[in-house]
């Protein structure tokens, strides 16, 4: 349990429970001014502990980064008390903390606490999936209790927003394994909410801090319900259960006509595309891929599954971005007679039953996505729909992503990623080949060295131009060789009470269930009574 005294915190439990218990379909919680807010998510963290990698780019509601982002994106002093300073070289960091934060047991927040946090991410024994995105930082150090300076081994331009990473108390951990501390599920943070309870697979309840030092929310806390089905999510809500929740497009569009609800569309760099494996005999021929590149129907995509809720994608960086390559892009539409000149051009003839077949090998794959994900669901059988136009079996298979996992590495897969913050994030670890076969990082064990090299030299370069020109490389050095067939950028759908105030949209990232939805900032929201 988070050290706070227990009588207060067992109360405050106690209360947020109570409400919750007595809300029903027809006096839903959420009717009084002062109770707690329900959001509801498709996803469930593993973990509450940001080392384990639990909402690294903010918004974690727990924790507080030494930055943090406002509704722009644009990083705003969190923990430190004005951004951090580079040197000239770009190799020493230096942040000064905030003076009089406090851990929600009321331990005052240290230089020590942060240099523990990004150590501990750095120590081989601690199971984190953020090593390597630290790979630049040689060194944290704290000169004095409210001094904190990163040392790192070469230059890397978006190290700043490296720490937005959510700051754990050191003491917390003393003696402790941090890969099995109890920190992981009762944290202890300095963010707006402390942690009363966790029932996995059912909710994670947050109480207000009265003592954040960005000023006591607005609302006495909130409860997360983790619900994975998308029409549980939309039946729940229409039976009055929740305050927000993420839909996809055409569930959501449902409540554009209900009373007491708003729709917000948000605009997102989160992306999903077909992964192919280069150990598949089918998948892994680059001809194979190019002409599924070319027979997807993106338009359609966008029209009919998102409802016209996004845009089509070619490549992991959006539209959006200073980096993004317009060369890249194609046509919105399907081009069949492309496509099957490819496969003609590769050997790839068509067989008695219209499949294509080349050197024995049918062309045919199975295309697996998350049997509880809707969208990723329509997204199989549209891609499904325009293979067969060219001659390629493919046989979606809805399934756990328990089942799903082992067969990544020769089974293709509706996968989803994307940041809107730099493109040095997600995409080295998913498309670099030291991270071939790494799990989710790079499941098809893609590999190219013009792809790597270009990996490598965009974040190290300091000079924008410089890592604008690498990026460039990288994204047509992808559209070449199509790992993946991007398919649509999404927009998120949120349902929202209309007695709900202070909602603020801002650009997604792919990641968006508790951390970073568009509930970043609902410590400032309120509700009409």
């Amino acid at each position: 349990m988070p050290r706070t005294t227990g009588v207060r915190l067992a109360a405050s439990a106690a209360l947020l429970l109570a409400m919750v218990a007595c809300s029903s379909p027809t006096t839903p919680s959420g009717t009084a001014a002062d109770a707690p807010l329900i959001v509801a998510t498709a996803g469930e963290p593993d973990t509450l502990n940001p080392v384990l990698n639990y909402g690294v780019d903010g918004a974690a509601l727990i924790f507080d980064g030494l930055v943090g982002r406002d509704e722009r994106n644009h990083l705003v002093p969190a923990l430190a008390r004005e951004l951090p300073t580079v040197s000239a070289d770009g190799r020493t960091v230096t942040a000064r903390l905030r003076d009089g934060v406090l851990f929600h047991d009321g331990a005052p927040l240290t230089a020590r606490d942060v240099v523990f946090t990004y150590q501990a991410v750095l120590d081989e024994k601690v199971d984190s999936t953020l090593r390597s995105d630290l790979d630049m930082l040689a060194s944290v150090t704290a000169p004095d209790d409210t001094t904190v300076v990163f040392t790192l081994r070469y230059a890397y331009a978006p190290f700043l927003q490296r720490l937005t990473l959510g700051i754990v108390p050191a003491a917390a951990f003393d003696g402790q394994d941090v890969n099995k501390a109890a920190f992981n599920r009762q944290p202890i943070g300095t963010g707006p909410y402390r942690v009363t309870s966790w029932t996995p697979g059912d909710r994670l309840v947050l109480a207000a801090n009265d003592r954040y030092w960005g000023g006591r929310p607005t609302n006495s806390g909130v409860v997360v319900a983790f619900v994975p089905d998308d029409n549980v999510r939309a039946q729940r809500t229409r039976a009055g259960e929740f305050d927000a929740v993420e839909l996809p497009p055409k569930l959501a569009s449902g409540f554009d006509t209900q009373p007491g609800y708003r729709v917000h569309k948000t605009p997102t760099a989160d992306y999903r595309g077909v992964m192919l494996p280069m150990g598949n005999p089918v998948t892994g021929d680059v001809a194979v891929r190019r002409a599924l590149n070319v027979a997807v129907d993106r338009a359609a995509m966008v029209n009919g599954v998102l409802g016209g809720a996004g845009e089509p994608a070619y490549g992991p960086v959006p539209p959006s971005s200073e980096f993004a390559e317009p060369s890249v892009a194609g046509a919105p539409t399907a081009d069949p007679a492309a496509a099957t000149a490819l496969l003609d051009a590769a050997g790839w003839r068509p067989g008695q039953d219209g499949i294509r077949v080349k050197n024995g090998t049918r062309a045919a794959f199975s295309l697996m996505y998350p049997a509880a994900d809707s969208l990723r669901k329509e997204l199989a059988l549209a891609v499904t729909a325009d293979a067969k136009k060219i001659g390629i079996a493919v046989t979606p298979e809805g399934l756990t992503w328990d089942a799903i996992t082992p067969r990544m590495g020769s089974d293709a897969l509706i996968m989803g990623y994307g940041t809107p913050y730099d493109p040095d994030f997600v995409s080295y670890k998913l498309f670099h080949s030291d991270f071939a076969g790494q799990g989710f990082f790079n499941p098809g064990s893609y590999a190219s060295e013009v792809t790597d090299r270009a990996l490598r030299d965009g974040r190290a370069e300091a000079d924008p131009a410089r890592r604008k020109a690498a990026y460039a490389t990288f994204q047509r050095q992808l559209a070449t060789d199509v790992p993946w067939v991007f398919l649509t950028y999404l927009e998120h759908t949120y349902v929202v009470r209309d007695s709900v105030n202070g909602v603020v949209p801002r650009v997604e990232p792919h990641e968006h269930d508790v951390a970073n939805s568009i509930w970043w900032n609902i410590h400032t929201w309120t509700r009409r009574s």
